[in-house]
């Protein structure tokens, strides 16, 4: 049947391939949904067949076939449907209509041949023939000769779709419309095309586009909250502040989520756009659109020109409603002089005073000239007397002699009176007719001056002519004067001299009051010199100027905020006019670059308004700020590393990009570098470190060419005189003068020491036997190098000691030599000679060579370091000589002087006696019998902690110290341990007592802190070595305490007897007196003890004994 082979067409088939493309063309709308980019598989729907084979049973039963494609392409052209979506980049909000593929109506029945012929032939579009021959039932189809229309060819399918350009309209609106719809829109977030079915945003400032999604995405990631708690953010392309959520809404704002309308603009809701017009109020009447309203294309009102002559009505967007219009011709108004008209051109205000210029004459007829006629005044009628120069009155239409003044001249009326003597003084004025009568004529004048009498009081003789003097009363005028004091001359005629009364004058701050002449009237208040110090309105400036009217009410203002802020009131905060300041502001705003130009206030300075039009970008260039930008804004910060190159030549630290005002982290590699001053180069210094310092002197010669910089290690010419002038230095000059000591002098090289003055160095005197000294100035000088000083008298020691010397004398006595094992030299002399044994040679032989002369009294050693005038001193005291040092460094030396607590020289060096103390063994047992055991002295810590300071453990045990304020406290640091060692008790058994009652305290801190793992009593000797250590003992003990050893020290051991307290210590006198040696008697000798075969039982017994 015809319906089944017509369904069973395939599917690359014209057909086909039309049954697919119904409904506007699904196949093409799907290849072109997401912009239709190219490159992406092209999803063709198809809808299933459904093959409905008639039933042979049922012929008489019509078929309905479903109308083609290419049908409904013929009666409406609806097939191009889908080519018109194709070129809007698809329409996905298009309601889609699958439908099955249209079955051919051939008209009649078939077979399979005449089948087989219906595909080989042409084949009519809408299935059916005019010119088919007539079917007769069981007969077979006749085959129609007749040629049938031309079979429609489909033209193929482009397989690359041609992309639309960019619209170029020239309204924005439609711009927008057309690059959505083909596609051709980019979002300004994500660059990817704005489609007709995307959901949208756009700017209501700036009209860009973006998708929904991307403008939600920003607005969640840079909202900011205002006071209002408002959210405020900025729009992606025009970075102007918004405070509305992004949403979706058709391009006027009526219909949210709009759908798609075809034969619309895409996202329209096709009302009215009804959006009101900054420029007029009329609105906009265009479909739902994308940007900006068009203008106005209504007619506006009618206007009337300025002058009100003519009238006007223009398109509403052509009429200026701000401002209103000129005619261009002359206003023609009656000016208020009502003579002239206004010369104008037309115009709306105030027509102003009349400015034609009128001849004009003065009152008093002496000047004529042309005036505006608006500074006319009232016209007066005057009479021409023959004042005026050219006679003429035809300005008016008075009488003869008659004339009009307008206007008042600067000159005096001197017309002459009636009495032909005297002139008029009067200003300018109208003129009468006839003169008028004299002021002086005697019907006028009848009292005094002053005008207190009248003139027949005064005199007799009556005034007959206006020239008569006028008699005066004589009493005070008592006229008012301008000022408004009274005249104090005596009656006179004519006007008052000034006022000369001494009135009180306020200044104008009202604080000073001073005497001064009268000023007539014109009352000027002086300025004191009080300066006034209110602060002015801007809060950073005083007023500082001189007598202040209005200093008394800044005052009145600041008590009374005072006083309102200590009650919570409102102060009142109006300024003076006198204190508001004036000044510019000038302070640099905030972006660095521009200074406040407003009046100096108060508060920071406004933030700067000026933009920039130029990207800033990160020192690397990866991150950057697009405009406009507000000026004054700092290059974003950059998450990228900094790729800046060190300029040593190291690879850098990774650390994120900075600004070059913040400098890149220090190089940490380790190089050689020589030393500021260039003496040596220093190995592991820091590549940042610029200055090394080797930490010797710089050794460099100074100007003066005698001295050397003692400064240690610094740049080249940073010396210690390189800041003084000439060719001298700092130091002292270190000439040795002719009295022997140095010049203390500053360096005056390259001149010699001129010695003029006496030296002030330091030296001794002494008594005879030299026991006595006395330190005092030397105050030698060139021409007297050793002058008299003058000597110590012997007192009776002095006298005591010589008896001393002449007893040793008389007994023989040699203490050097009675003992070949004494040492004569003391601990600190043995261990200084150890340090330097060359240096303690050579001045032992000096002193030496010094004990055997016996008229050497002095002598004065070389300057030395310190540690070696130590060794000196040292050795001195051995020797019985007294020492003294002298001089500053470094010229400080020592000085030796024989007394009488010399006797001779040891007769051992230093050097014998070093190898005779290691053979010296210390006697185990004192003469009781018992071990010597020295006191406990100090506290030992055992394993401390690492990186543990003498601050740290002085803080923790600063109260337990402060318990002891007899005892002074020594924390010393050994390789192993730490001593805390005591001193200042006199007897060392009060120091034990406080070492072992400070133990467990020490303990109890040391351990719970951690900083020491156990603390013991211990003695230490003066060189810090441990002699007698507790822990030491504690193990022996426990040691002997086993074994044989503990059997025969109970059976040996002797009982202990206390020691006698009252037995004085014995003291060792100065002189040794010898004596024979008394035998002793051999002790007896105590019989052997048997051996006892097996110990532990006789350990037993003897413990059972005890």
């Amino acid at each position: 049947m015809a319906g089944p082979q017509g369904s069973e067409t395939p599917s690359n088939s014209p057909s086909g391939t039309h049954g697919n493309q119904s409904r506007g063309g699904q196949s093409s709308r799907g290849s072109g949904r997401r912009g239709g980019r190219q490159g992406r598989p092209q999803r063709v729907q198809q809808a299933p067949r459904r093959n409905r084979p008639m039933s042979s049973e049922t012929p008489s039963s019509p078929s309905v076939a479903l109308p083609t494609q290419d049908a409904r392409g013929v009666r409406g052209q609806r097939g191009t449907r889908a080519a018109r979506g194709s070129g809007r980049e698809g329409n996905s909000n298009v309601r889609r209509t699958t439908l099955a593929p249209p079955r051919t109506f051939g008209g009649h029945l078939t077979n399979g041949a005449d089948a087989e012929s219906e595909h080989s032939g042409p084949t009519n579009p809408s299935g059916l023939n005019i010119d088919a021959p007539e079917f007769i039932p069981s007969q077979p189809i006749a085959k129609n000769t007749s040629h049938g229309p031309p079979a429609v060819s489909k033209q193929p399918k482009s397989a690359v779709p041609r992309k639309v350009p960019k619209s170029t309209a020239e309204d924005l609106s439609t711009r927008i419309h057309e690059d959505i719809t083909n596609g051709q829109y980019e979002c300004v977030i994500c660059t990817n095309e704005v489609l007709p079915n995307s959901k949208i945003w756009s700017c209501w400032i700036c009209w860009i586009v973006a998708h929904l999604s991307c403008t939600k995405r920003w607005f969640s990631s840079r909202t900011k909250v205002d006071d209002e708690g408002q959210p405020n953010w900025r729009c992606p392309g025009c970075n102007s502040t918004l405070n509305r959520p992004p949403e979706y809404h058709c391009w006027c704002g009526k219909e949210p989520n709009p759908r798609s309308i075809p034969g619309l603009n895409p996202h329209s809701c096709g009302q009215p756009c009804l959006k009101g017009r900054k420029t007029c109020a009329h609105p906009c009447h265009v479909p739902c659109h994308a940007g900006p309203c068009p203008p106005c294309i209504a007619m506006g009102p009618t206007q009337e020109c300025r002058c009100g002559k003519q009238k006007s009505t223009k398109l509403c967007r052509d009429t200026d409603y701000g401002n209103s219009w000129s005619c261009q011709e002359i206003c023609g108004e009656l000016l208020d002089c009502g003579e002239h008209e206004c010369q104008q051109e037309c115009h709306s205000d105030y027509c102003g005073d009349c400015v034609v210029p009128v001849l004009s004459f003065c009152f008093c007829g002496r000047e004529s000239k042309e005036i505006p006629c608006s500074q006319r005044i009232d016209k007066r009628p005057s009479y021409n007397h023959g004042q005026l120069k050219d006679g003429s009155t035809e300005n008016n239409d008075l009488s003869d002699g008659w004339y009009l003044g307008s206007y008042e001249c600067d000159a005096i009326c001197d017309r002459l009176y009636d009495c032909g003597k005297h002139n008029c003084e009067k200003g300018c004025h109208p003129q009468d007719e006839t003169e008028a009568h004299c002021p002086l004529s005697p019907d006028m004048v009848t009292h005094c001056p002053c005008g207190k009498l009248p003139l027949v009081d005064i005199t007799d003789q009556l005034r007959k002519t206006c020239e008569d003097p006028i008699p005066s009363c004589g009493k005070k005028c008592d006229r008012p004067l301008p000022c408004g004091h009274l005249c104090e001359d005596a009656c006179h005629a004519g006007p008052c001299r000034p006022c000369t009364q001494r009135i009180d004058i306020v200044c104008k701050c009202g604080r000073t009051t001073t005497k001064s002449v009268c000023h007539q009237g014109q009352l000027e208040k002086p300025d004191c010199m009080r300066i006034c110090h209110a602060q002015m309105n801007c809060g950073r400036h005083e007023h500082s100027e001189h007598c202040c009217p209005a200093e008394k009410q800044a005052a009145e203002r600041v008590a009374s905020r005072k006083k309102s802020s200590r009650h919570g009131g409102h102060a009142n905060e109006e300024v003076e006019p006198q204190h508001i300041c004036l000044r510019t502001c000038r302070r640099l705003l905030k972006c660095g670059n521009h200074h406040c130009e407003q009046l100096c206030h108060k508060g920071p300075c406004n933030t700067c308004q000026d933009s920039i039009s130029e990207d800033i970008a990160c020192n690397c260039g990866r991150t950057v700020l697009r405009p406009p930008i507000r000026c004054g804004t700092q290059p974003p910060s950059c998450q990228f590393d900094c790729t800046r190159i060190r300029p040593c030549g190291h690879q850098q630290v990774s650390h994120n990009c900075h600004p070059d005002t913040e400098p890149c982290p220090k190089c940490p590699f380790l190089v050689e570098k020589w030393c500021v001053c260039g003496k040596k180069t220093l190995k592991n210094q820091p590549c940042w470190f610029q200055e090394p310092r080797c930490g010797l002197p710089c050794g460099r010669k100074l100007k003066c060419g005698a001295h050397t910089c003692q400064l240690t290690c610094h740049p080249l010419g940073e010396c210690e005189d390189a800041l003084i002038g000439g060719s001298r230095c700092g130091q002292p000059c270190g000439k040795i003068r002719t009295c022997g000591h140095a010049d203390i002098e500053q360096c005056h090289a390259p001149s010699s020491c001129k010695e003029d003055k006496p030296c002030q160095a330091k030296t001794f005197i002494t008594c005879e036997c030299q026991r006595r000294k006395q330190e005092v100035k030397c105050m030698g000088t060139k021409k007297n190098p050793s002058p008299d000083r003058g000597t110590l008298t012997c007192d009776d020691e002095c006298l005591r000691l010589k008896r001393n010397i002449l007893l040793a004398d008389a007994l023989n006595i040699d203490p050097q030599s009675h003992t070949d094992d004494h040492i004569p030299y003391s601990e600190t002399t043995l261990n200084l000679y150890n340090e330097f044994p060359q240096f303690a040679q050579t001045y032992e032989r000096e002193f030496r060579v010094f004990a055997a002369d016996p008229g050497q009294k002095l002598l004065r050693l070389k300057p030395m370091k310190s540690r070696q005038r130590a060794f000196l001193h040292s050795l001195a005291e051995d020797f019985g000589f007294d020492s003294q040092s002298a001089d500053p460094e470094p010229h400080r030396h020592v000085c030796l002087f024989k007394t009488p607590r010399f006797v001779s020289a040891p007769m051992k060096t230093v050097a014998q006696c070093i190898k005779i103390k290691p053979s010296q063994v210390p006697s185990a047992f004192s003469e009781e019998g018992l071990p010597r055991k020295q006191p406990f002295n100090a506290l030992l810590l055992s394993a401390p902690k690492f990186g543990l300071t003498i601050e740290e453990l002085d803080s923790a045990l600063e109260k337990q110290f402060m318990a002891y304020p007899n005892i002074r406290f020594e924390i010393i640091f050994l390789s192993d341990s730490i001593i805390i060692k005591g001193a200042g008790s006199w007897r060392p058994q009060d120091l034990e007592a406080t070492m072992s009652a400070l133990k467990p305290d020490v303990l109890r801190i040391s351990t719970s802190l951690q900083y020491a793992g156990n603390v013991y009593l211990c003695h230490v000797d003066n060189n810090l070595k441990v002699v007698r250590n507790e822990k030491d003992e504690n193990d022996k003990r426990s040691t002997d305490d086993k074994g044989w050893s503990a059997v025969i020290r109970r059976s040996s051991r002797p009982p202990a007897s206390a020691p006698s307290a009252s037995k004085p210590l014995a003291l060792r006198n100065t002189f040794i007196a010898l004596k024979k040696k008394t035998p002793t008697k051999t002790a007896e000798k105590k019989p052997a003890e048997e051996a006892v075969e097996d110990w532990e039982e006789a350990a037993d017994k003897l413990g059972d004994e005890e």
